[in-house]
């Protein structure tokens, strides 16, 4: 969800020859004479928690955290988009199990949930299903069953579903009117083709037209299986009562079927050539667009240095891509770049937008930033600032009961632990100017860009000629560049 003072893009051929001694001797440089400095900002660790399983093989994770009232639960199951048979089932099973479940109705839920001020959502991503609830603690004993009802006997209702599957087709119609809401979509398809990954959790017009509600249910008993699930409890509640609430309520969940797990580090297409997908928007008076290519996956050992070194790139507001984009240039509101990780695999993006008349300024000036990755590389005051900036930032974004909850299940989800929380404050100071010249050459995207404009086509075609292979689609046509 990509170079140098350059023209064209046979400036890379250039840039590939030269990249390494440069950039090892502006690095070496800059290390003689700036020093590296840590900015404390405190220890932070995950709050102590437990995991356990239940005899069925529902992971359980239990974090108590007394301060306030309220309780979140956050059900995850190991089942997405890669896993659809028809595109999109998975984020209609997930939002299905909202319209009834174990006799209670559509309204029923709403009118119970409303009532305790609470409130419950459902939904799929690339690689799970989720079930979240907030309530009050008073109210555990009535909203527990209602997340057990919804994970384990949704009702399905064929009205219900069928007014379902008609908003969603008109929402994927309004989100096209948005292409900053589905550039992502199309450029994951660019990149991995047939692959699951290039799936759209959304679905198409086509597929929800087609889909009905027994798919949904076939979906639900292929995949909702409490060894293919995990439930995260984070609030104001004792673990001891906790643990018998949820053996009383999920021991009785059974294991249907023999789940096929997918290989999905396997036949990911290779980027041998740099290729664009213009997505035809005759109305648009501006271009949208995204530059990248590979990324890297959740358990990558680098991953948070790779964090550290996007900052500086595309990952804040004073980032080289905003300040030369915006700041500088005033191409655009904002420029940002960033790695989005999945359990297998990933994509790296550049993204901005801009007038149609400024397509090319814009996309070149975003390459030559980008370049200055690999012609000149980071000096020691731009990563201690990045460095610092970081961690400042890391600690906020797990501070609420629903960012834990959402934790502990990413890393049910993605395979790793709390030395990610507990260690980051480590791995950020211990950062080198030789580690970031590292992950630069060996994880951010240099040759074989792939690219995807969303504009005019009538205005911008010719200068996507210039970038690559070109592929043209209407945004009104079915699916994400197929």
């Amino acid at each position: 969800m990509k170079q140098l003072l350059i023209r064209t893009p046979r400036t890379w051929t250039k840039l590939a020859s030269v990249v390494l001694m440069s950039t090892a001797a502006l690095l070496s440089g800059c290390a003689q004479t700036q020093k590296a400095t840590s900015v404390d900002t405190g220890s932070f660790k995950v709050p102590g928690y437990e995991h356990y399983q239940l005899a069925n093989g529902l992971n359980v994770y239990l974090m108590p955290q007394k301060e306030v009232p309220l309780i979140t639960v956050n059900a995850v199951v190991r089942a997405g988009a890669v896993n659809d048979t028809t595109a999109g089932v998975a984020s209609m099973t997930a939002q299905g199990l909202l319209l009834g479940a174990n006799g209670k109705t559509k309204s029923d839920i709403e009118q119970m949930v409303d009532f305790l001020g609470a409130s419950i959502q459902a939904d799929a991503g690339k690689e799970g299903s989720y079930v979240g609830a907030d309530f009050m603690a008073k109210d555990v004993d009535k909203m527990l069953p209602l997340v057990r009802d919804l994970l384990v006997s949704p009702d399905f209702d064929a009205a219900e579903f069928d007014k379902l599957r008609q908003r969603e087709m008109a929402g994927l119609a309004q989100a096209k009117e948005s292409p900053r809401n589905v550039i992502g979509r199309y450029f994951d398809k660019l990149v991995f083709g047939q692959h699951p990954y290039g799936n759209p959790s959304s679905g198409t017009r086509s597929s929800l037209e087609e889909m009905t509600n027994s798919q949904l249910r076939a979906f639900h008993k292929s995949f909702y299986q409490p060894n293919n699930s995990s439930i995260s409890i984070v609030g104001d509640f004792d673990s001891g009562q906790m643990k018998a609430k949820l053996e009383q309520l999920f021991a009785g969940w059974k294991n249907s079927e023999e789940i096929q797990g997918l290989a999905l580090d396997k036949e990911q297409p290779e980027l041998s050539r740099s290729r664009v997908l213009l997505v035809n928007k005759g109305d648009a008076i501006e271009t949208t667009f995204l530059i990248g290519g590979k990324g890297i996956a959740r358990d990558n050992p680098d991953y948070v240095g790779l964090q550290v070194v996007n900052t500086i790139l595309g990952g804040r507001f004073t980032s080289w891509l905003n300040d030369e984009l915006r700041v500088n240039a005033g191409l655009t509101y904002g420029a940002r770049s960033g790695f989005s990780a999945y359990s297998q695999g990933g994509v790296f993006r550049i993204s901005t937008f801009t007038k149609s008349d400024t397509t090319k300024e814009a996309i070149d000036l975003a390459l030559k930033t980008y370049g200055r990755l690999f012609e000149k590389g980071i000096d020691q005051a731009t990563l201690n600032s990045a460095k610092a900036y970081v961690k400042g930032q890391f600690p906020p974004k797990f501070e609420t009961n629903g960012q834990l909850a959402e934790l502990l299940s990413d890393m049910y989800l993605y395979g790793f632990d709390d030395s990610f929380i507990n260690n980051f404050q480590s791995q950020v100071d211990g950062l080198t100017l030789a580690d970031t010249q590292r992950l630069i050459s060996s994880y951010f995207p240099k040759d074989n860009l792939q690219y995807v404009l969303i504009g005019n086509a009538a205005k911008i075609g010719d200068i996507a000629a210039q970038y690559g292979e070109v592929k043209q689609v209407e945004i009104e046509a079915v699916g994400f560049g197929q």
